[in-house]
């Protein structure tokens, strides 16, 4: 007998239909060869600072900072408020039960496949395991029934992923020793609660140096050589790459009249057919780069969709870094162009370098459909729109029908004092731009022939400097994907030419210098978003107030956590998957790194931005029950909570930090000053003031 364990109820149903028939039981189905069960996703939790420490001190102290654990302890998880969770407990009891069957031989690790699946189910199975069995893995690249059949029939041992897992833990110890510590350390500093951690502050930190670059801003004039005269009915439009500053106009006319006085000539003109390529397939932040710029798809939305649309069968894994797909998977995207062209769309199997390429895979292969095709009325409005998307541009990729135009360059040359180069596309052959999204528009250039004359008449046409853009969703994912490189402006012609340049950004991820994963990032930002810190409107993300008080607050606490510490940590992690550095070395690194902190932390820190005071720091007096109001972690609240009185304001409101200030105010005066800085759960921003009304704190707008 062989036992399954599955991540989640979701897959062990998935698993059990590729089985065949089995009967369902309290927590688990069976037949003759297999049991299937589950687990919740985390059934299992790090244990919190006080179990390694001998305080009977209840809350937050600095006391036992910083923690630095001989050994690693997990319990089962608990509520959100620290109670036992009867539902984990009782699918666990389940679960110890199974594994320790007497007719069962074989037990199987279903995890997702990728680190956290791995070692969510192997913490299951050493803490219940009472002696040892083998150990076996089920890795899906889907959830079909037929590639459940296929990969039962293939398994490999569990020992074959121990670098996987051993990545896992790291980096579970390594976030857990990040997380407590230093948002501990930083909330009893700063009397606010600010949640640090080694991904989530380098997130926040990017978009407020980007919004801090446009606050601070100012504009400047400056000159550039212009010509936009007709030539044979045409218009010849000249743009100089050489600037003058707002005060060097003199020299631009100066060499604006150099440039007239010599003319201009047609030094080469040629047009030619050429094939233009398709995109790439989908990672899962490519695609959720289009998704949210085409249907401000917000990450976690999008997330949430193709998640739901792999456990039903109808995409491959979504959390995946590369936008290749493997050597091995050739047969298997033979099998779903089969389907697709039944359906009738022109695709054919294309044995291609751009698009098998085992070299830029680390896990798992680009988002595919699978052979299971949805109907027309499976899918909610949604869902239809992300399937599309990775069904369409999966069309394209294999289209077989190419994409033709013709392609021309002009080049100008004004004397001996600089060369204009002039290109236009005009599409003869829609190929896959017929079945995908492709926005470039045919650009004409004006005949002209080597040799002839163009008419010029340059002069300096005044410009005036920019401020950077906010980061977008798109933006933001590429930067996180590869902080140290900077925007290429040939990558896309480059694609369209069936050429690629990705080398670095692959290097990079598999280096570990991507902040955050696949896997994890959509959490972490959606983290900073519920946290205060940022918000995201239509696909555009900004700093808000809170985010721009957790960032001046690490640094007068001198705790620098950028992308270079990140990357530092994130290269170790990929050192453990493969093999080159121990668990705990990793962990060291950490260590070391956090104590640093701590050893730098000894003087005061310097003043924050929004004093919100220090914890248990008395506000005034409860209008309810005459007792103190004190800060709190979260909420400035009455000490009579436990005789039952509940009034409290919130330390945030509506994304917006509360100042101590403004809470002493409003008990003593019944209403604060007028506020700016609200955002509202549509991201819209507002003013107002609290006021106390029948012993709560309310929103005013007079």
């Amino acid at each position: 007998m062989k036992l399954i364990i599955a991540e989640k109820p979701s897959l062990a149903r998935n698993i059990v239909a590729g089985i065949g028939k089995m009967d369902k039981k309290d927590g688990y189905y069976i037949n003759d060869e297999y049991i299937a069960s589950w687990a919740f996703g985390h059934l299992f939790s790090l244990v919190d600072v006080e179990s390694y420490t001998s305080s009977d001190r209840t809350g937050w102290t600095l006391d036992n900072l910083p923690c630095f654990p001989e050994e690693f302890k997990f319990e089962l998880r608990r509520t959100d408020d620290k109670k036992p969770d009867r539902g984990v407990e009782k699918q666990f009891k389940i679960l110890r039960t199974l594994i320790n069957r007497s007719d069962d031989d074989t037990v199987i690790n279903a995890g997702d496949a990728d680190r956290e699946g791995e070692i969510i189910v192997r913490l299951c199975m050493s803490h219940a395991s009472e002696k040892k069995k083998t150990e076996k893995r089920l890795w899906l690249p889907d959830q079909t029934p037929e590639t459940v059949r296929n990969a039962l029939a293939d398994m490999k041992d569990e020992r074959e992923y121990d670098n996987l897992a051993s990545e896992g833990f790291a980096r579970t110890y390594i976030d857990w020793l990040y997380g407590v510590n230093l948002t501990r350390y930083a909330t009893i500093r700063t009397g606010k609660l600010l949640r640090v951690g080694r991904v989530i502050v380098p997130i926040v930190r990017a978009i407020y140096e980007r919004d801090m670059e446009i606050k601070n801003f100012k504009p400047e004039k400056y000159y550039v050589l212009h010509s936009n005269e007709l030539t044979g009915g045409e218009r010849v439009e000249l743009i100089s790459k050489r600037k003058f500053k707002n005060d060097e106009k003199e020299g631009a006319e100066a060499l604006a009249a150099s440039y007239n006085a010599v003319g201009a000539v047609v030094a080469a003109a040629e047009s030619k057919r050429a094939v233009i390529y398709p995109g790439k397939l989908y990672s899962l932040s490519t695609l959720q780069n289009l998704l949210g710029k085409k249907y401000k798809m917000s990450m976690s939305e999008s997330l949430t969709i193709i998640q739901k649309l792999y456990e039903d069968g109808y995409l491959t894994y979504p959390r995946t870094n590369s936008e290749y797909l493997a050597t091995a998977e050739k047969d298997k995207m033979r099998a779903i162009l089969s389907n697709v062209s039944k359906l009738g769309y022109p695709v054919k199997f294309k044995d291609s370098k751009q698009i098998f390429d085992d070299s830029k895979i680390e896990s798992h292969s680009a988002l595919t459909p699978t052979y299971k095709i949805p109907k027309s009325d499976a899918l909610s409005e949604k869902e239809k729109q992300v399937y599309s998307t990775v069904f369409r541009r999966f069309v394209a990729v294999f289209c077989a029908e190419e994409c033709v135009a013709e392609k021309s360059e002009i080049k100008i040359k004004v004397g001996e004092l600089e060369e204009f180069t002039l290109k236009g596309t005009v599409i003869l052959e829609p190929g896959f731009t017929k079945y995908d999204d492709y926005t470039q528009k045919d650009k004409l250039l004006p005949k002209l022939s080597v040799g002839e004359a163009v008419n010029i008449n340059f002069a300096p046409t005044e410009k005036e400097t920019t401020p950077p853009k906010h980061y977008t969703i798109e933006t933001l994912n590429n930067y996180l994907k590869n902080p140290f490189k900077d925007d290429k402006a040939k990558a896309k012609e480059l694609e369209e030419c069936g050429e690629v340049d990705d080398a670095d950004d692959y290097r990079a991820i598999f280096e570990g210098l991507e902040l955050g994963t696949e896997a994890t990032r959509t959490g972490i930002i959606d983290n900073a978003r519920k946290s205060g810190y940022i918000n995201l409107k239509k696909d555009v993300y900004t700093l808000l107030e809170g985010g721009e008080h957790l960032i001046d607050s690490l640094r007068a606490l001198s705790i620098d956590m950028d992308k270079y510490k990140t990357s530092e940590l994130g290269k170790a992690l990929k050192k453990v998957f493969r093999g080159e550095m121990t668990v705990e070395d990793s962990v060291k690194l950490a260590e070391r790194e956090i104590a640093e902190v701590f050893r730098r932390g000894g003087a005061s820190p310097a003043p924050v931005s929004i004093n919100t005071g220090a914890l248990g720091e008395i506000v005034g007096k409860c209008p309810i029950c005459g007792k103190n109001v004190i800060r709190g972690k979260q909420n400035y609240g009455c000490m009579g909570y436990s005789d039952g009185c509940k009034f409290r304001v919130g330390v945030s409101i509506c994304k917006k930090t509360i100042p101590i200030g403004e809470v002493r105010r409003l008990l003593a005066e019944g209403a604060t000053s007028k506020m700016r800085g609200f955002i509202s759960k549509k991201g819209k921003a507002f003013e107002g003031k609290l006021v106390l009304k029948d012993g709560e704190a309310i929103f005013s707008f007079d």
